[in-house]
């Protein structure tokens, strides 16, 4: 089987081209290009110091998805948050893994530490088309990894929520439908709550996991407010991974990979 990874960093390439070429991003444009340049440069410089062979995917990916997620016009968090995604990787680890996505763990950092830099899920637009697109697309690497049920689970816990909330308060279905079709929730569904990296190694853990992110998730946006709650609540979460592995142990997932790497 081919390396999924080639296909996650093809489809977010494609959907960040789109986005700075369609959806008028925010922030100068020479911001995008320095996300990857600064993760790959710092990605080189651990393996350095850890004496390992370079690989470029995933740093790739996680700057890639910094790009489509996190916004700043500032070089300075840009590089910042490059260096929290690669770092994470290498300084928090448990039982030989790291222990948050990176990518994740660089928007709640950052977000936390200032203002010149924010999420905006609105910045894609609500519409079944892209919505469709982007689904179809996790779903083409979920297929690979086998780690669907994860994306499916969070997905089904997190509508059941937003519909038990506009049921609740009388409003149409019609609201709830659309924020369903948030490209960026389906961007955090498909290609970062499913990495097979930090996600729990047994397929009930891995649901129970999905689930409760959504739990969380649900109660900081709409009950305390947060607008990345979301993001908050996996990494609230993450930190549960290894304890779930324990309790119930499951097969590791591994990248296919031909040089040594910390991912």
């Amino acid at each position: 089987m081919s390396d999924p990874r080639h296909l996650q960093i093809a489809i977010l390439t494609g959907m960040l081209i789109y986005g700075l070429g369609w959806r008028d991003f925010p922030g100068p444009g020479w911001i995008y290009l320095l996300y990857p340049l600064a993760a790959l440069g710092f990605q080189w410089g651990f393996c350095r110091i850890f004496r390992l062979g370079f690989d470029g995917r995933s740093p790739l990916i996680s700057s890639l998805s910094l790009g489509l997620l996190l916004h700043t016009a500032s070089a300075f968090w840009a590089v910042t948050a490059a260096f929290v995604a690669v770092a994470s990787k290498f300084l928090l680890r448990i039982d030989g893994r790291h222990v948050f996505n990176p990518t994740n763990l660089a928007i709640v950092i950052t977000t936390l530490a200032t203002e010149q830099v924010w999420v905006s899920p609105g910045q894609w637009g609500l519409g079944a088309f892209l919505a469709v697109a982007a689904l179809l697309g996790g779903m083409m690497v979920l297929r690979r990894t086998r780690r669907g049920e994860v994306t499916w689970a969070f997905l089904a816990a997190w509508g059941m929520l937003v519909f038990g909330r506009a049921l609740w308060l009388g409003d149409p279905a019609a609201i709830p439908w659309l924020q369903l079709q948030n490209v960026a929730l389906l961007i955090f569904a498909c290609f970062m709550i499913s990495d097979p990296m930090t996600v729990p190694d047994h397929r009930v853990a891995r649901i129970g996991f999905a689930v409760l992110v959504a739990v969380v998730g649900y109660v900081l946006q709409y009950h305390f407010y947060v607008d990345e709650g979301l993001f908050y609540a996996l990494a609230l979460c993450a930190p549960l991974v290894p304890w779930l592995n324990r309790r119930l142990p499951g097969t590791r997932y591994r990248w296919p990979r031909t040089v040594p790497s910390r991912r």
